[in-house]
């Protein structure tokens, strides 16, 4: 549960990341054995998929029509794209629960994410602290998603 939970972290800063970076991981069968994660996540083009439209989200952040990450639409993708990638990550006997921590999370973390965001913003502006939190989110979800059977494990 720990990879389903810290999974749920990094989308509650980014929705189409857990996303993109389990489908990647599924497509290149890299995924823990017997995980949860639906057939479809593997198909490369959905990885694909996934993966264009978080490098989208990623550019929209940095405009200034970027809507906040608390808006309800905001919330809802949050909790079913890490809903997805935190049952991916948990052995299929327990992707219900994977699924549940993982969305909870995201949720529950959007909002912290958020203040933490706005306050750096009012020093350095929306597109550094938007390629900061990107890089952090980036290389979260590629560290997650590479070592989920060694995060069941602990």
């Amino acid at each position: 549960m720990l990879a389903s939970f810290l999974m749920g972290l990094v989308g509650g800063q980014r929705a189409m990341t857990p996303l993109a970076a389990v489908a990647i991981a599924a497509a290149r069968d890299e995924l823990p054995a017997d995980n949860g994660a639906p057939k479809l996540l593997s198909h490369p083009v959905v990885a694909a998929g996934a993966l264009a439209l978080a490098i989208g989200e990623m550019a929209g952040d940095k405009q200034k029509t970027a809507p906040d990450r608390i808006v309800a639409i905001g919330l809802a993708a949050r909790f079913v794209t890490s809903a997805i990638a935190g049952a991916s990550l948990v052995p299929r006997r327990q992707r219900w629960i994977g699924a549940a921590v993982g969305g909870l999370t995201a949720v529950a973390a959007s909002y912290p994410g958020w203040r933490a965001r706005m306050a750096a913003m009012s020093q350095y502006g929306q597109t550094p602290t938007g390629f900061v939190e990107d890089a952090a989110v980036l290389a979260g979800a590629a560290a997650i998603a590479r070592n989920a059977a060694k995060l069941g494990a602990a």
